[in-house]
């Protein structure tokens, strides 16, 4: 049994470098299909496949340390991050007036079904990143909330131009931010205090690289 574990243990960080090469590789290919406007329009659509593989990719990689409720706490935020947007897209208080495009795929509400998904991943990614911090919960949930308005605040520059989203203004208002960091908050402290824990090696990996993918996708377009 023992030869039998390290064998798993040695198989692993080569399965895991070769799944982190093959990201990058997919977000290099993103980044020349969006950056061209001969193919934009056909990576425009392939925008939902790119966040189903991230989160497919946290999903294998998930290693859970509580129970099975977490599943129920997913589900939940998953619910939640839909319906607040779906708020937010018919009342226009909460994040400002703003409007989906096509790119993130079916709608529900007149807000895609992807963007749950959207929320779920980023509030599960920030959390396993700050969740070993030697600080208290409340900085943790602090600085987890801080990370997805980076996250955001870069988002916005590129989501127009890939057909996600627009705002009735030429840019997102200062009111998106202030939402974005308090519905993180809320939720980061729901997952918090429900008492769930899991690791992630992955989840940093992932994060980073689509913040940079974002970036340089915005200095591109900025460019052209």
């Amino acid at each position: 049994m023992k030869c039998n574990l390290d064998k798993i243990k040695d198989f692993f960080p080569i399965r895991a470098e070769k799944v982190k090469n093959a990201l990058v590789v997919f977000f290099i290919v993103g980044l020349a299909g969006f950056a061209l406007p001969a193919s934009r329009n056909l990576f425009i659509h392939l925008t939902p496949v790119a966040i189903l593989l991230s989160s497919a990719v946290l999903a294998v990689f998930h290693r859970p340390v509580s129970g099975q409720r977490q599943y129920v706490v997913f589900m939940i935020v998953f619910i939640a991050g839909f319906f607040i947007e779906v708020a937010g897209v018919k009342t226009g208080f909460i994040f400002g007036n703003y409007a989906y495009g096509r790119g993130l795929g079916i709608k529900l509400f007149e807000t895609p079904v992807l963007i749950g998904i959207n929320w779920l991943f980023l509030i599960y990614s920030t959390n396993a990143m700050t969740d070993h911090l030697p600080f208290p919960v409340f900085l943790r949930i602090f600085a987890s909330s801080l990370l997805m308005v980076a996250y955001d605040a870069v988002l916005e520059q590129a989501a127009p131009r890939l057909d996600m989203w627009s705002f009735e203004g030429p840019e997102a208002p200062f009111r998106n931010y202030l939402a974005w960091f308090a519905i993180a908050f809320a939720l980061h402290s729901f997952v918090k205090f429900s008492g769930i824990n899991y690791k992630n090696s992955f989840a940093a990996f992932v994060f980073t690289l689509q913040l940079v993918f974002f970036i340089l996708l915005t200095i591109t377009f900025n460019i052209n």
